[in-house]
């Protein structure tokens, strides 16, 4: 049993790894279309290849599952093709004996992007932000990302509900004074994002707007707060003190997994000045995140039980057979990751258990198919 496990081991070692480079080097598209862009402002070679270098971590947390997946197929597909499936079969080893070597090498797998998902990937992205930051290459439009809590700008917290290109929708601005106190909260309908780089500001125009204005001497009194409504509110955004930082707020991918649980634990400390219902949302999205962390290094597993059987019943060894087959099963993943986002505004729904539901059935239907092979 030794040799075979070997043998099997070490072929679909063979497949995974140039299944990985091969995937890794698809996913890298876009850091090199990045890349060609900084290299055509005057950025220096060494810093554009630390860009590109501090990418990868990223790529391998999609990569490494969806070649999981695709070497199962291919390798068992060929297996299957060739009657080697059978020829084991009538010598007494089942296909569960076949698939224990690599079930346990999946699980390895997701050890390894476990730790990546959750230590180097958001160090790397954090690192790369700044990277482009310090630069002065980073495109202010995208400093205000869709569906988070900024607080980059000094003396201002900005959300965006949603964003496409420069329009915004559902606003949420909070001002704040040198102590950290809001002294006007302001809510649009909708808004119009304007760069001025010549002049390092970019400008917020606002409409649909209802502001609220505590009261200076008495700022807990809800009755003593003054409303305020208005076709039109600009938020100027001063992007020269942003990159005079030393370093920015940390996105919610740019945390490592003890830092991401820090902040759920603390949304109320970390955001003082938001609502209850603000407070949850944001928190929602936080447990969204370290969730779909996780489920995506268990994929490794999830795809590898599912990969197996599917493999054997395929009966080909065709690239381009196994390829189509794992796009289609991550394809159907991942559809579930954006739905989890989307429904983040909606806490009670629960949206992070979404983000299993496909791994569940996956490992159900992967146990059913492999011990109706055997």
């Amino acid at each position: 049993m030794r040799v075979l496990n070997r043998y099997i081991v070490l072929d679909y070692l063979v497949i995974f790894l140039a299944a990985l480079g091969l995937i890794t080097f698809v996913m890298t598209v876009g850091a090199l279309v990045k890349a060609v862009d900084l290299m055509s402002r005057g950025i220096s070679a060494a810093l554009i290849f630390k860009f590109f270098f501090q990418n990868i971590p990223y790529i391998l947390s999609f990569s490494m599952p969806i070649s999981t997946l695709f070497a199962a197929l291919l390798l068992f597909g060929r297996l299957s093709m060739d009657s080697e499936i059978s020829a084991m079969k009538s010598c007494g080893i089942s296909l569960w004996r076949l698939a224990a070597p690599l079930i346990l090498l999946s699980i390895l797998f997701s050890g390894i992007c476990i730790y990546i998902n959750n230590e180097v990937a958001p160090v790397a992205k954090y690192a790369n932000r700044e990277l482009l930051r310090t630069a002065g290459v980073e495109e202010p439009i995208n400093l205000l990302e869709e569906g988070r809590f900024i607080n980059d700008f000094p003396g201002l917290m900005i959300y965006v509900g949603r964003k496409t290109d420069s329009n915004v929708k559902d606003v949420v601005a909070y001002e704040m004074d040198k102590k950290g106190n809001v002294k006007r909260s302001v809510r649009a309908k909708r808004g119009h994002i304007v760069a001025d780089n010549t002049n390092r500001l970019l400008t917020v125009k606002l409409y649909d707007v209802r502001i609220e204005m505590p009261d200076a001497a008495d700022p807990h009194d809800v009755s003593k707060t003054t409303y305020i409504n208005a076709e039109y509110y600009p938020i100027k955004l001063d992007l020269g003190k942003l990159l005079k930082k030393n370093s920015t707020v940390m996105k919610r991918g740019q945390m490592r997994m003890a830092q991401l649980i820090d902040r759920i634990r603390n949304v109320e400390r970390d955001f003082p000045m938001l609502s209850a219902s603000d407070q949850l949302i944001e928190k929602t999205r936080l447990v969204v995140e370290a969730n779909q962390r996780i489920s995506i290094a268990v994929g490794c597993f999830s795809f590898m039980l599912i990969g197996i059987p599917l493999g054997v019943k395929s009966h080909r060894k065709e690239t381009s057979v196994g390829m189509i087959t794992s796009l289609v099963i991550v394809f159907a993943y991942y559809t579930f990751i954006v739905i989890a986002k989307a429904l983040a505004a909606y806490p009670w729904l629960h949206p992070n258990l979404i983000l299993w539901i496909p791994l569940i059935i996956a490992q159900f239907i992967g146990l059913w198919l492999i011990r109706r092979s055997s």
